[in-house]
């Protein structure tokens, strides 16, 4: 049934082994070694090849982060080990943060918009909101680069269009607590653009 080919590999010699071996007569028996056993192998060979190339500060901190992600799972109560976050959390975080410029409402009370008019009355706040990846002009690629060369240094600059209203809604206007009548102009987004 069998034919006599199998693989046996000599167990790792070490000098406390090879003095026993050498003032014995006794061959060492062929041992092979178990299947698991090499497959940790291969994983722990690639994992130094990988980790090389880190400096000791780099290393340190990545053993300082799995192991406050160990302790933050096990407190939680946790049974597995959440190293890697699943791609569609990723996914999505990455679409939140490219959501085009667009106009967005809020309903808010004159009170919570920060102009220092204390009043109940509550009034429709619209904004733009978004990013604006899309409108990148050679403008600002020419003026990224000036900036990372340092030969813009203090001045402020943006170096990428904003999500800015372009029109704004008619003026509001509205009673404040003492009776006293008010209107504000440019308070809300009527257009939204990249400028």
């Amino acid at each position: 049934m069998f034919n006599g080919s199998r693989k046996y590999s000599p167990l790792p010699s070490s000098p406390s082994s090879s003095r026993a071996s050498s003032s014995s007569s006794l061959p060492a028996a062929p041992r092979r070694s178990p299947r698991a056993l090499q497959r940790h192998s291969s994983l722990l060979t690639q994992y130094s090849s990988l980790l090389e190339s880190y400096t000791e500060g780099e290393i340190r901190q990545l053993i300082s982060a799995l192991v406050e992600r160990y302790s933050q799972a096990m407190n939680s109560g946790g049974h597995e080990l959440p190293l890697f976050p699943r791609a569609g959390s990723r996914r999505k975080r990455a679409r939140a943060r490219h959501k085009p410029c667009a106009l967005k409402e809020l309903e808010v009370s004159v009170s919570e918009l920060g102009l220092g008019y204390e009043s109940d009355e509550t009034v429709l706040f619209r904004y733009c909101s978004g990013t604006c990846e899309a409108a990148i002009r050679s403008y600002d690629l020419s003026l990224k680069s000036m900036r990372s060369r340092r030969k813009i240094k203090k001045e402020k600059v943006r170096a990428r269009p904003c999500c800015r209203p372009l029109a704004y809604d008619d003026d509001v206007s509205f009673l404040d607590a003492y009776n006293r009548y008010y209107t504000v102009n440019e308070l809300s987004a009527k257009e939204c653009g990249c400028v």
